[in-house]
């Protein structure tokens, strides 16, 4: 587990913003402050954090178009929703679009700190003790290892990240650019040709599986089918 937990903390207010941010350096989380959506979802592509908190109501993009967005990218990184919106069906929307958790203001900063724990706790135990059958394959992204009945196969941890990655949106196009972005840090033209590179090793690594393709998608990315 890591020493600091990195956040990403949208919120268009700055005073409020100000007091999350404090109270959660406070507890030794690393916070990355956001004024609007589109920066708070440009960060999450360069980032990597490990949980979202968002405001729902922002300049340029909303809380639930980012979360909408951020989800056809990972499926399971915890986002909390922040919103003044007290109808019911806000609540509904925010969950359908992806959310875990959501907060009505104001709340107390002890709140949002028990359930950002609580949130962490579950993501961490997911992906520590989790094995993922990709095909006929265990790929286990702790251990960076793809095991095939008795072979175990070691990967490097940016394969294993790309190979995550991928499978969280299997049969789906993964955008190259922001795949880039949020491994390699930017998607300029040498990160790209690594990342092709990449590609093929894992092809060649799951090549023992026939069934199991990854399909370069002309000026969009990639996709996993299996």
């Amino acid at each position: 587990m890591p020493n600091k937990f990195k956040i990403i903390l949208a919120e268009d207010e700055p005073a409020l913003a100000l007091i999350i941010k404090e109270s959660l350096e406070t507890r030794s989380f690393e916070v990355i402050h956001c004024k609007d959506g589109e920066e708070a979802f440009e960060m999450f592509t360069k980032q990597k954090p490990d949980l979202l908190v968002l405001d729902v109501m922002m300049p340029k993009k909303d809380g639930f178009s980012v979360a909408k967005d951020i989800r056809k990218l990972d499926k399971k990184i915890p986002i909390i929703f922040l919103t003044a919106k007290s109808q019911t069906q806000d609540v509904v929307d925010g969950f359908n679009l992806g959310g875990n958790d959501y907060l009505k203001k104001p709340f107390s900063m002890e709140e949002l700190i028990v359930r950002i724990h609580s949130l962490l706790g579950r993501i961490i135990s997911e992906k520590t003790e989790e094995d993922i059958a990709i095909g006929s394959y265990i790929f286990n992204l702790t251990k960076q290892t793809l095991q095939l009945s008795d072979t175990i196969i070691s990967l490097t941890h940016r394969e294993a990240e790309l190979l995550y990655f991928l499978n969280e949106n299997k049969n789906e196009i993964l955008d190259r650019s922001v795949v880039l972005k949020k491994i390699w840090g930017d998607d300029d033209f040498f990160n790209g040709r690594s990342m092709d590179v990449f590609i093929t090793k894992l092809r060649k690594k799951l090549s023992l599986d026939p069934n199991i393709h990854i399909l370069n998608v002309r000026s969009q990315g990639y996709k996993l089918i299996y």
